[in-house]
């Protein structure tokens, strides 16, 4: 009997050990399977550049940067994305926008570099609004690292003079591409990328809208607010992020016609 709560204590460690080896075995098939899921691709019109509203007004200037998202992977056409729907938005006070992306689909925050590169290509900006974080997580990249390939982006377009608006990354724990546990795991990383997100572009002069604050309880309640890969969002689910970011970026044309 004396040894009675030994042997207890070291089958608790036991069978604790073995859950853990079987939780990461199951997490390791799911991370697999999610790599060789077949995902939506970018449609060839979401090469987005286009000029809406009254055409003798002069020009406010949106571009987008990011990954899929800020492509619009999962729409169908330009005014489903959130750049279109964001430029209409825009134009409804008898403002012309010229509306560009050179998001690319499948990018990370090392990625951002190029892409700000050709942003101010030409005409500068007046706005950028940049949607990154998702590929990050799923590729397991370092938060901190993955946050200061954004700052380095942001403080660039600021230093060129262009308001920055910044969607951290969303709520991947309402992905319904991934299973749990590992839908979970993905959700937690994101949150952390998310906060380390927005203190780097706070530091660089940019603003923040957390998308997984202010839109995943949709997500997480309406499958319909993603597309049938279950990953990228539907219109319905652009058009959600679109609202959220809506604010942001009408202060910061504000901020950009008054400077």
């Amino acid at each position: 009997m004396s040894n009675l709560p030994h042997r207890l204590r070291r089958a608790a460690t036991i069978t604790t050990a073995a859950a853990a080896v079987g939780g990461l075995t199951v997490i390791a098939a799911e991370f697999a399977a999610a790599r060789l899921r077949r995902y939506a691709v970018p449609a060839l019109d979401l090469a987005v550049r286009a000029s809406i509203g009254p055409p003798q007004r002069p020009p406010l200037r949106l571009v987008l940067l990011g990954d899929a998202v800020a492509l619009g992977v999962g729409a169908e056409s330009v005014d489903e994305t959130i750049g279109g729907q964001l430029a209409e938005l825009l134009a409804a006070d008898a403002r012309r926008v010229e509306l560009s992306s050179v998001a690319v689909a499948g990018s990370t925050s090392a990625d951002l570099e190029p892409q700000v590169a050709r942003a101010l290509l030409g005409d500068t900006p007046d706005v950028a609004v940049i949607l990154i974080g998702a590929g990050d997580v799923t590729r397991l990249h370092r938060p901190t690292e993955a946050a200061a390939h954004l700052g380095a982006a942001v403080r660039r377009l600021r230093d060129a003079d262009v308001e920055v608006v910044v969607g951290t990354c969303p709520d991947l724990g309402a992905v319904r591409a991934f299973a749990p546990p590992l839908r979970q795991l993905y959700g937690w990383l994101g949150r952390r990328l998310a906060r380390e997100q927005a203190a780097v572009v706070h530091a660089a002069g940019g603003d923040v809208v957390d998308l997984a604050a202010e839109t995943g309880p949709v997500f997480r309640a309406d499958a319909g607010s993603l597309c049938y890969d279950g990953f990228h969002p539907s219109a319905d689910g652009y058009r959600v992020w679109t609202h959220a970011l809506y604010p942001a970026v009408a202060a910061s044309v504000t901020d950009s016609t008054s400077g």
